[in-house]
């Protein structure tokens, strides 16, 4: 399993792209920085995508991709998205106004893409990987996975404020190469934290304390990047091992 970050920040600026992994070239977690990041010819290879929640910069670039597939592609791009992350995009995005409903054009038997719903707390499959989606706490239905091929495992927290259940799910995976967890804001803005669903690095540590499977890499993403230098600060000063930062551009093999 080949992990690519295409985008790993809490919002845009240069050289800040929003949450987007790439899985083995062919599925992507979140919508966040695709049509920036990967040319046409690589688009096209991207069958699936599998959204955490329903908020912009996590889904930006579905209705952008959807765009450009037009007349490209045989077989609709599958979204995978939450009942609730489901809905938003259909009401609130592919709805004709916002933007053209791709789920039925050019044709509703031939879409470019078609949306399918997930129960956030029932495991699924998509593009050849398990998915083991958990509730997380956040504002809108946001869930974290547990992703499987078969030999090796990842997992993904998605926006979140303290939780339980994710970290339950995590701690009985069997196979686990890498876990990726949410930090979004400096300590002083713990209200906001708090208020918005997000982590800070106070919390963060928090956490950390409910993992048990010790020597498992914690790569760090969504930093918000008004904040970024504070964050970066305040991550080391916790001296948490084998805990770093994600950067656009990097790579794992899991």
């Amino acid at each position: 399993m080949r992990l690519q970050v295409l985008g790993c920040s809490g919002g845009e600026l240069p050289r800040h792209r929003t949450t987007c992994f790439l899985l083995d070239g062919k599925l992507a977690i979140d919508a966040g920085a695709l049509t920036a990041s990967l040319p046409l010819e690589q688009l096209l290879r991207v069958d699936d995508i599998v959204l955490t929640h329903s908020h912009f910069d996590h889904v930006k670039d579905v209705p952008l991709l959807a765009d450009l597939l037009v007349g490209r592609r045989r077989t609709p791009l599958r979204v995978h998205a939450s009942t609730a992350c489901a809905r938003t995009l259909r009401q609130s995005v592919f709805n004709g106004e916002l933007w053209p409903d791709f789920t039925r054009i050019p044709s509703a038997r031939a879409p470019v893409l078609e949306i399918r719903p997930f129960d956030a707390r029932r495991a699924f499959k998509a593009g050849g990987y398990s998915f083991r989606p958990s509730p997380v706490c956040h504002p809108v239905e946001s869930v974290g996975f547990v992703i499987g091929d078969g030999k090796a495992g990842l997992a993904i927290s998605g926006d979140t404020g303290p939780t339980v259940e994710f970290w339950r799910r995590v701690n009985a995976a069997r196979r686990l190469s890498a876990l990726l967890v949410e930090v979004s804001f400096p300590n002083d803005l713990q209200g906001l934290a708090d208020v918005s669903g997000h982590l800070t690095p106070n919390t963060l540590a928090t956490e950390l304390a409910k993992l048990d499977r010790r020597g498992v890499p914690v790569l760090l993403y969504h930093l918000k990047p008004a904040y970024e230098a504070t964050l970066r600060r305040e991550v080391a000063a916790l001296r948490l091992p084998g805990v770093r930062i994600l950067k656009v551009g990097d790579r794992f093999d899991l």
